[in-house]
C-alpha cells in the first residue's frame, strides 16, 4: 500500500504539472494583458516598459522555463490586477469555496443516500417515481437558472435568506447540491438493486437477519463503492467548477476570482488557481482509491 500511495503521489504531481503547463500556453492565446490594462495606450513606450516589467517581452520558451522554476517553489508571480502574489490570493479565497463545496456535498449525501435506498427497496412505488423525477429535473435544470429562481423566491419575495455574500450561504449550497444529488441518487439506487439481488443477501435473509441489517449492513456497504467514485468526481467538480454558482450569488470564492482573472487576463492568478485545483483533485482521487479497500476487502491494490 505504501508503494502504491507513493506512485499515486508522483503521478498526481505529474498531472498537476501537465495541467499547469497546458494552462500556461492556452491562456496566452486569449490576448495581451498589457492591452487590457492600458487600453488605447498599449502601443506606447509605457506599454513596452510595462510588458518588460511583467516579463512578457521574453520568448515564450524562456517564460515557460521561468514559470516551471517558480512553480516548483510555490511561486506564481505577482497578480497583474491586484499587484500581490498570486498564490496567496487564491489560497485566501479557497476556504470559502471549500465551505461551499463541502456544504453542498454533505447536503446531497444526506438527501441522496436515504432517497436512493428507499427507491431501491420500494422499487416501482411512489418514492421510486419521485426519486426518478427529481433526478431528471435536477440534471436538466441549469445551475444559473436554479440560482436565479432561488434568489427570486427566498431572497426577493420571502426575504428569508440573503441573495449574495458568504454570510448564511444556504442558497448557493442548495443550488450546487441540486446538481450532484440526482446522479448520486441514481447511482445508489442502481447499485442497491444489484446488491439486493446477490446471493449473499438471500443468504443473509435465509439466516433470519432482520431486513434493516440486510439492507444497511450487507447490501449498502457494497453498493457504496460506485457511489464513492461518483462523490469523488463530484467533489472535484464542486471545488473547481463552482464558478457559475459563485457568480450568480456573488459568493467570494476562488471560482469567482478565477473568472475575474480570466476577464482581466491575469495570467499568474489563473495559473495558481489551476495548480491548486489540480492538486486538490488528485489528492481526492487518492483518498477515494484508499477508501475502496476499506469498503470492499476483495479489492486488492497491486503496484
Amino acid at each position: 500500500m505504501g508503494a502504491y500511495i507513493a506512485s499515486r503521489v508522483v503521478s498526481g504531481l505529474l498531472v498537476v504539472l501537465v495541467a499547469a503547463s497546458l494552462v500556461f500556453f492556452l491562456i496566452r492565446l486569449s490576448g495581451d494583458p498589457v492591452q487590457m490594462m492600458l487600453g488605447e495606450a498599449s502601443g506606447t513606450e509605457q506599454a513596452r516598459a510595462l510588458r518588460q516589467a511583467l516579463g512578457l517581452d521574453r520568448p515564450l520558451a524562456v517564460q515557460y522555463l521561468s514559470f516551471l522554476a517558480d512553480a516548483v517553489r510555490g511561486e506564481f508571480g505577482q497578480s497583474f490586477r491586484y499587484n500581490q502574489p498570486a498564490l496567496p490570493l487564491v489560497l485566501e479565497r479557497l476556504p470559502a469555496t471549500l465551505e461551499l463545496a463541502l456544504g453542498s456535498l454533505l447536503l446531497s449525501i444526506l438527501v441522496a443516500v436515504p432517497l436512493g435506498i428507499a427507491a431501491a427497496v420500494r422499487r416501482g412505488s411512489f418514492i421510486d417515481w419521485l426519486a426518478s423525477l427529481l433526478a431528471v429535473a435536477g440534471q436538466s435544470t441549469p445551475i444559473f437558472l436554479l440560482g436565479i429562481l432561488l434568489i427570486l423566491l427566498f431572497a426577493v419575495n420571502l426575504h428569508w435568506l440573503p441573495s449574495s455574500g458568504r454570510e448564511k450561504p444556504i442558497l448557493p449550497i442548495v443550488c450546487l447540491a441540486a446538481y450532484s444529488l440526482p446522479l448520486t441518487t441514481r447511482i445508489l439506487r442502481s447499485a442497491m438493486l444489484d446488491a439486493l439481488a446477490r446471493d449473499y443477501v438471500r443468504t443473509a435473509r435465509a439466516k433470519g437477519l432482520t431486513e434493516t441489517v440486510v439492507i444497511y449492513v450487507h447490501a449498502l456497504r457494497n453498493a457504496l463503492i460506485p457511489v464513492v467514485t461518483v462523490i469523488g468526481m463530484r467533489m472535484g467538480f464542486l471545488i473547481g467548477g463552482a464558478v457559475i454558482t459563485e457568480k450568480v450569488f456573488g459568493y467570494p470564492g476562488v471560482g469567482r476570482l478565477a473568472l475575474q482573472a480570466l476577464a482581466y487576463r491575469d495570467f499568474p492568478v489563473i495559473q495558481a488557481f489551476i495548480a491548486v485545483i489540480a492538486l486538490l483533485v488528485t489528492s481526492l482521487n487518492l483518498v477515494i482509491d484508499i477508501l475502496y479497500g476499506w469498503l470492499d476487502p476483495r479489492i486488492r491494490i497491486r503496484t
